[in-house]
């Protein structure tokens, strides 16, 4: 970011005071805790090319946020820690990159540190991710012994200054090749001779850089770097921006949306309420899909059919917005509104689509939510509908009882979702344990056989935040039964976002 102007200093994530100001991770709980627990949207122009940087939780509690944000991406960047390799979130997000056909582009950071050989971290993607690689560049030396990088697709050697951290950092030296004689003016002797034998076995190991397959979903460029001292960044957004697609076409239940269609269209791939505590706003991330988007323009509400005019639709360096004046296919906009949007649903020019592809997972642990002041009960159920809008837990209320009950992917969302609404909305809130072991939503193909299964089971049931039915079962073998006893009713594990 630092490279598109967007972060003036490198390393402004772990800058303190002011210094920490433009940064991804705007919400007071990533502050406080130093995670990122939402996706956000950073806009910027780097070399006559126009990015939109979509940065996702890397924690496995907030894997769904990064799931649906991924459903917005026309290419993505696999960060590997170099002394860790691949970690199971990482596995889990490659596979829905590859669900999608993804392309993807690696960086091996953390080169600044003792970590693997590159030849193990190469051969463990290859492997584990059934993936082919091609190095885009080559680390010379790790840790204390770090010099740089050679960067292969253009014949340039770039040295990392010691003390340089927060520079923007030199764009090396052009040579011929590994074999030119100016090398041995750069490098140590041993350094250079390491390079070029290394650079020299990977060639012969690895598949050779085939842009098409890259970008099919087959064959990943790996870069290496170390993110924190800026160090390989500028390279990667200089591949990034010679190998990574345009925006692709966009799937929808009744044709595919080109992006050279003259008539607008996109999809809500997420919603966040409270980007700015103050106005108590609620904005919807729209991924364009086609045509040419002007500010002031109708566009129609899908879901309901009404027609809205877009005011004020923002482009985004996360927190900090500035109004969009225009937007084009693969740009990200956001548009405020008072929750007539919700995620999956569709923005165009008239024209009836559904974007398809967008899921809301089962949540593999429940509890129940209940106010510490009685009298703001119905204030935490404003709050805990807001949250499930934005896809931040699943929310059901039963149709037995009182109590909320929230589901998460992972036990940490518990205590952001104490945070926020305590912070956000002003409702100090506890989760309690509850005897439930997961949630399915319930369909069938005929109203009548619903409603007997709904009849019978009121005590096993409640609505999301759609009004759609969910069963609440007490443990694996009720969940069996209930398939068992009524073989007609489907029970999901997932839910498509309907618009």
């Amino acid at each position: 970011m630092l490279f598109g102007g967007a972060i003036q200093l490198a390393g402004a994530v772990k800058a303190r005071g002011e210094a920490r100001r433009a940064r991804s991770d705007w919400m007071k709980v990533e502050q406080e805790r130093g995670i990122s627990v939402a996706s956000s949207v950073m806009s910027f122009d780097y070399a006559g090319h126009a990015f939109n940087l979509l940065d996702t939780p890397g924690h496995e509690d907030f894997s769904e946020d990064t799931y649906r944000t991924l459903t917005a991406v026309d290419s993505a960047v696999m960060v590997i820690d170099a002394a860790k390799g691949i970690e199971e979130q990482t596995r889990k997000l490659f596979e829905v990159c590859r669900l999608r056909d993804v392309p993807i582009i690696t960086f091996i950071n953390k080169l600044d540190r003792d970590g693997q050989d590159p030849f193990t971290l190469l051969d463990e993607i290859e492997q584990t991710l059934a993936l082919d690689v091609t190095p885009a560049s080559w680390p010379i030396g790790m840790g204390r012994d770090f010099l740089g990088c050679y960067n292969l697709l253009q014949d340039r050697l770039v040295l990392m200054e010691k003390g340089s951290k927060g520079a923007l950092p030199r764009e090396g030296e052009a040579c011929d090749s590994l074999d030119d004689p100016k090398l041995s003016a750069l490098l140590p002797a041993d350094a250079l001779a390491g390079l070029r034998e290394s650079v020299e076995m990977a060639r012969a190991l690895c598949s050779p850089l085939d842009i098409d397959a890259y970008r099919a979903g087959h064959l990943s460029p790996v870069f290496f770097g170390s993110a924190v001292n800026n160090f390989g960044v500028r390279e990667l957004l200089e591949g990034l921006a010679e190998m990574a697609p345009s925006p692709r076409p966009q799937p929808t239940a009744s044709r595919s949306i080109h992006p050279t269609e003259s008539k607008v269209s996109g999809f809500v791939f997420k919603i966040q309420a409270n980007m700015d505590p103050k106005h108590r706003d609620r904005i919807a991330f729209v991924r364009m899909c086609s045509g040419h988007f002007k500010r002031g323009m109708k566009l129609t509400h899908v879901r309901s059919g009404k027609q809205m005019t877009m005011h004020n639709p923002t482009l985004f360096l996360a927190q900090d917005r500035e109004l969009a004046e225009e937007a084009f296919a693969g740009d990200i906009i956001g548009v405020p509104n008072h929750g007539q949007l919700r995620i999956g649903d569709a923005l165009t020019e008239g024209e009836a689509l559904r974007f398809t592809g967008i899921p809301s997972f089962a949540p593999e642990l429940l509890q129940k939510a209940r106010p510490l002041d009685p009298l703001r009960a119905k204030h935490l159920g404003r709050a805990l509908q807001q949250l499930a809008e934005e896809g931040a837990a699943r929310v059901f209320r039963p149709l037995i009882g009182t109590d909320w009950i929230v589901g998460v992917v992972g036990a940490l969302q518990f205590d952001v979702l104490a945070d926020r609404i305590r912070t956000e909305y002003d409702v100090p809130v506890m989760f309690e344990a509850t005897t439930l072991y997961t949630a399915r939503w319930v369909t069938a193909e005929d109203s009548q056989t619903l409603k007997i299964f709904l009849d019978a089971n009121q005590g096993s049931l409640a609505e999301d935040h759609d009004g759609d039915p969910v069963f609440l079962a007490r443990n694996a073998w009720h969940l069996d039964r209930a398939s068992e006893d009524y073989p007609k009713i489907r029970f999901h594990k997932t839910k498509e976002y309907v618009a």
